[in-house]
């Protein structure tokens, strides 16, 4: 037998052992894919659903109506319960993170329109990526194993056929993210099969990072200074009801200096029900104390 026959060979071995527990997520509004994680449990992206309720396609052909039963948004992931019938769940690997240059293989069933398997390298560890709403989420598998869009949801797996992550990130140039199927995500997966929504603090506005803010101040002559530019503002949200307004400038949170994003979401992660924010309005600096929601 030659070389490529033994990949064909070793392709073939993980799809049978593996694609019954592989679904598709969505019909209509989008495509994706999800993992059977447990009896009635599936296991797929945040940004895979909409609203309660979701459609989920089997290995078989079989389409059946899940209830979202968890989700976390800004980490991307979503727990639905929907009856699995005999399909298996996919077994969890237990020999820790893969090593750069271990063979992968991904799985997608992008809407329930076929299964895809392909194999793939492990090209980095411990990258990271900005989920739905912006918040960096660390720790993250890079693979080459080439994937269709309606993939994101869809396992990789190690030559065991043990799931190794969540593909959930495309990172364009034929690379992917995956989320590693390590304890700290069978942790939030059980909290999230529980009904346990995660949900974060939340200012409800838009904003533009320091780099736009600064061009954009100059274009109306106002002078240099570092912070986030609100852009947009969410009606009847903690961030309206303060009196915040598109064109305020963001330059401290609970009394750090805010020079990106992530000092934003740092100072709001260690917020009770509220926070101080520093504001320049035009050439004005006032203090503005926020109550806030989840």
């Amino acid at each position: 037998m030659g070389v490529l026959d033994e990949i064909q060979e070793e392709i073939r071995r993980v799809a049978d052992q593996v694609s019954n527990a592989v679904v598709g997520i969505g019909q209509r509004w989008g495509l994706g894919s999800g993992v059977i994680i447990g009896k009635d449990q599936v296991l797929t992206n945040a940004h895979n659903v909409r609203g309660d309720e979701v459609s989920v396609t089997f290995h078989d052909g079989r389409t059946a109506t899940g209830q979202v039963r968890g989700q976390d948004v800004d980490g991307d992931l979503a727990v639905i319960g929907v009856d699995t019938q005999e399909s298996p769940a996919i077994e969890w690997a237990t020999d820790g993170s893969p090593a750069v240059a271990s063979p992968v293989f991904a799985l997608s069933n992008p809407g329930g329109r076929g299964l895809r398997v392909t194999l793939g390298f492990v090209t980095g560890l411990e990258r990271s990526f900005r989920g739905p709403r912006g918040r960096r989420i660390t720790g993250s598998i890079e693979h080459d194993a080439p994937l269709l869009p309606g993939s994101s949801g869809g396992p990789i797996v190690n030559a065991e056929g043990r799931l190794l992550g969540l593909n959930t990130n495309r990172l364009g140039e034929g690379f992917y993210l995956a989320i590693p199927a390590d304890e700290a995500l069978k942790n939030r997966v059980d909290a999230l099969a529980r009904g346990e929504s995660k949900g974060w603090v939340r200012l409800g506005i838009g904003v533009a990072p320091p780099h736009i803010a600064r061009r954009m101040r100059r274009a109306v002559g106002l002078a240099d200074a570092e912070g986030l530019l609100i852009r947009h503002v969410e009606d009847n949200s903690p961030a309206s009801r303060a009196g915040l307004a598109e064109g305020d400038l963001i330059v401290q949170a609970a009394g750090r200096p805010i020079q990106g994003i992530d000092d934003l979401f740092e100072a709001l992660a260690t917020a009770d029900d509220g926070i101080q924010l520093v504001i320049w309005r035009g050439t004005d600096e006032r203090a503005v104390d926020v109550q806030l929601g989840t």
